[in-house]
């Protein structure tokens, strides 16, 4: 019996090792990509025009900086489509002052009106890209809430010209507005995730900052597969895996979005990223649950192994200490390796992370319950918050109805017809170009 458990308790150790150290080496390789990357944003200079569309819905921390840093990008050809519900959005006051103060950049506010069989943020961009105009040659895709770098939008366009890519994709990087468990926790479990990233992004991308080619939209049908949908990049990231086209991670694409978070909506943005998961790729979703939990139970079994060796049991305290002692250096090293990354994307918020970056060396593992917690209250529901709306969702994603919680109206599901933008927000055939 004794060797039993000898034999039972060495496995687990190994896995937990391995695991351990497979993922050290793909943090690793994620700065060394980085690094890489980062070091040569001069040397592309793509061409074509690009279409950037940039949904908002309320206002957002930083909003205007948000805008503005978008209005400034140093490439050349370039229109901007700002996309909101409603015209009573306090964005819009936001959006007309940013436009006011590039009177030659071409851009436009367009209403798109409320969402009755799509997720308001998908029925945003099926709106606006309605009607492209033939001379764009890219789509590009930016979160209101994120903040992009000036050269964020050239060199995501720049990537096509190396390779047959479907798309090219970012990813954010959460500042913390405040000093608190929650902001930390959740910050620590994002660049968790990020570091997940590298070359390629195994088709899947995030839909707060990517580009895609206009053919490739057009022909995969991104319009049509968005409709009664609630997530635009899970639905594009399994179009472009059922085309067999890859995504490439761009470290350029790495955008900052500020956070302020109590437990409970914490707690609640993290499930609600995993309930999204599970209906639009549950094989990741599915994988990323079964990781998470063997990961949180290898620490539970150690420490029940230390007592248990205190108890008197078959296998010495030491030794389940020793194990501890070394996946936890293991994990602090992974840690402070992918917080080397604030010095490539963000060397200029280094000091403002400052208390974020250490709890995420020396706290990850709490960081790493919370996330289980959150990913595993993922497994039950089917009703999802998002900006102020209630889905009710369906096997495949379909999102079957709508519920204002700002206005306590329940919106049809499916109408017969797709909604109308009204004809004052058309595009106008005479958008001015940039530069």
């Amino acid at each position: 019996m004794g060797s039993f458990w000898w034999v039972g308790y060495g496995v687990l150790v190994v896995v937990a090792v391995v695991q351990a150290f497979l993922l050290g080496l793909q943090t690793w390789e994620h700065r060394r990509y980085a690094r890489s990357g980062m070091r040569h944003l001069n040397r592309v200079r793509p061409v074509g025009r690009v279409a950037v569309f940039a949904p908002c819905k309320g206002l957002d921390m930083d909003l205007e900086g948000n805008l503005r840093a978008l209005m400034e990008q140093d490439y050349r050809d370039f229109e901007v489509t700002f996309i909101v519900e409603s015209a009573d959005d306090p964005a819009c006051r936001v959006i007309r002052r940013v436009m006011a103060d590039f009177p030659r950049m071409a851009a436009r506010l367009l209403v798109a009106d409320p969402a009755v069989s799509s997720g308001q943020k998908v029925h945003n961009l099926r709106a606006a890209t309605a009607q492209l105009s033939t001379d764009i040659e890219y789509l590009a895709f930016l979160d209101s809430d994120a903040r992009p770098r000036p050269e964020w939008l050239r060199v995501l366009i720049g990537q096509f010209a190396k390779q047959d890519l479907g798309a090219v994709t970012g990813y954010r990087w959460f500042i913390p507005r405040a000093s608190t468990l929650a902001n930390h926790a959740l910050y620590s479990l994002n660049c968790e995730i990020m570091a997940l990233f590298g070359k390629s992004s195994h088709y899947l991308l995030w839909g707060g900052s990517w580009a895609i080619r206009r053919a490739v939209f057009d022909q995969l049908g991104f319009r049509a597969a968005w409709k009664g949908t609630l997530s635009d990049d899970l639905v594009a990231s399994r179009l472009l895996r059922q085309a067999r086209m890859p995504v490439r991670f761009e470290p350029a694409g790495v955008v900052a979005s500020p956070i302020d978070y109590q437990w409970s909506s914490m707690l609640s943005f993290v499930r609600r990223q995993y309930l999204v998961g599970r209906y639009y790729v549950p094989g990741w979703w599915l994988f990323a649950l079964v990781g998470l939990t063997c990961t949180n139970a290898m620490w539970a079994s150690q420490v029940a192994f230390v007592v248990w060796g205190v108890a008197g049991g078959p296998v010495p305290p030491w030794i389940p200490g020793a194990v501890l002692a070394v996946l936890l250096a293991m994990y602090a090293y992974r840690a402070s390796v992918r917080q080397d990354l604030v010095a490539i994307y963000f060397p200029e918020r280094a000091e403002q992370l400052r208390a974020a970056r250490r709890f995420d060396v020396y706290c990850s593992i709490f960081g790493g319950v919370v996330h289980w917690a959150a990913a595993m209250a993922s497994v039950l529901g089917r009703h999802i918050t998002w900006r102020g709306i209630s889905y009710r969702m369906l096997a495949g994603g379909k999102v079957r109805a709508l519920r204002r919680l700002e206005t306590e109206q329940v919106a049809i599901a499916f109408p017969k017809r797709e909604p109308t933008v009204a004809a004052e927000d058309q595009p106008p055939p005479d958008l001015k170009r940039a530069g």
